[in-house]
C-alpha cells in the first residue's frame, strides 16, 4: 500500500505540451506511472507522448477517468489550474510550479477548503510511491520500495534521505515533498498523519526547515497520536535571522521559527532529531532494528 499515489492512480499533466510538462511527463511514463493524458487549452484532440490531449480538466476526468493531476503551468496561471482541477473532481493535485504569488495561493486555499481533494505543493518535487507511481520531478532511481515514509519541505533533502534509507538496507513506502512556500496545500502534520495511518509504513522521516510552525504542529500531533518512530531533521541551522533562505517560507519571524527552537520542540515530543542530514538513514535503521 502507499498514500496519495499508486499504480492505480490515473494521472494527467496540466501544461502537458510545454517543455517542462513534456520532459517530466516523459520521465513519469518511463518510470511506469499510469499517465492517461494531459491538458493544454487549445490543443484538445491532439496526441502527445502517445497520450490524448484535452482542452479542460473536466474533459480529461470524463474521458479517461483522471483522478490525479500534475501541474506544470507558469506561475501566473497555476492558481487557476489548481482550482480547475479541484472543480473537476480530481482528488490528488500536485503542483510543481515555483513562484506562484502568495495572494493567489490565499485564494486557492480558501477555494479548495470545501472540496474533497488533496493539494500537494506548490513549489514541490511531488510524490513518489516507489515501484508504483512517480508523480513529480524527483530522480526515480534513488527510491527503492520499502516501509519508510518521508515528509519533506526540501526536494534535494528528500532525495538524500531516500538514498540513505536505501543504502541502510531499508526502502520507501511513499515520499511526499510538501514544498517550501508560505502557503501550501498539505502541511507537515497532514502528511505525517497519512503515513502514520498507513499500515505499510513502519517509520517516518520528517525533514523541515527554518520559518513557520509546520514542524512544531506536526511534533505536537506526533506526541499525542504517534505510533511509529520518527526521525527528524531541520535545515538552516546556521541561517541568519530575518533572511529568506532559498524557499519563500524559510524566513525566521520569531524565536520559535529558528532551527534550534524547532529541534528542541521535536525532541521534547519524542522525535529522534539528528543534527546532520548525513545521519538520517543510520538513525532510522537503528530504530527499525530496535523495533524489529
Amino acid at each position: 500500500m502507499s498514500v496519495l499515489v499508486n499504480k492505480d492512480s490515473k494521472v494527467i499533466v496540466q501544461g502537458f505540451t510545454g517543455s517542462e510538462g513534456t520532459f517530466h511527463a516523459g520521465q513519469m511514463i518511463e518510470y511506469g506511472t499510469n499517465v492517461v493524458g494531459g491538458v493544454t487549452p487549445g490543443k484538445g484532440g491532439q496526441t502527445h507522448l502517445d497520450r490524448p490531449v484535452f482542452n479542460t480538466v473536466s474533459e480529461a476526468v470524463e474521458k479517461v477517468g483522471a483522478n490525479t493531476s500534475m501541474i506544470f503551468v507558469p506561475p501566473a496561471f497555476a492558481a487557476d489550474a489548481i482550482m480547475e482541477a479541484a472543480s473537476a473532481g480530481v482528488k490528488v493535485i500536485i503542483c510543481i510550479t515555483e513562484g506562484i504569488p502568495t495572494k493567489d495561493m490565499i485564494v486557492v486555499k480558501e477555494f479548495i477548503s470545501d472540496i474533497d481533494c488533496t493539494l500537494v505543493g506548490p513549489n514541490c518535487p511531488g510524490v513518489i510511491s516507489p515501484g508504483e507511481a512517480k508523480c513529480g520531478i524527483m530522480p526515480g532511481f534513488v527510491f527503492k520500495q520499502g516501509r519508510i515514509g518521508v515528509v519533506s519541505k526540501s526536494g534535494t533533502l528528500t532525495y538524500e534521505a531516500a538514498d540513505q534509507v536505501v543504502k541502510a538496507g531499508l526502502g520507501i513506502s511513499t515520499a511526499i515533498g510538501i514544498g517550501g512556500d508560505p502557503i501550501i496545500g498539505t502541511t507537515t502534520k497532514e502528511a505525517v498523519e497519512m503515513l502514520m495511518n498507513d499500515p505499510d509504513t513502519d517509520g517516518i522521516i520528517m525533514i523541515g526547515e527554518i520559518g513557520g510552525q509546520l514542524e512544531a504542529d506536526a511534533a505536537k500531533w506526533i506526541q499525542a497520536n504517534g505510533t511509529k518512530p520518527v526521525v527528524g531533521f531541520i535545515a538552516g541551522q546556521t541561517a541568519p535571522k530575518g533572511r529568506t533562505m532559498g524557499h519563500a517560507g524559510a524566513i525566521v519571524g520569531g524565536e520559535d521559527d529558528t532551527a534550534e527552537a524547532k529541534m528542541k520542540i521535536m525532541s521534547e515530543c519524542g522525535i529522534h532529531v539528528v543534527a546532520s542530514p548525513a545521519k538520517i538513514g543510520a538513525k532510522m535503521a537503528e530504530l527499525m532494528s530496535v523495533n524489529a
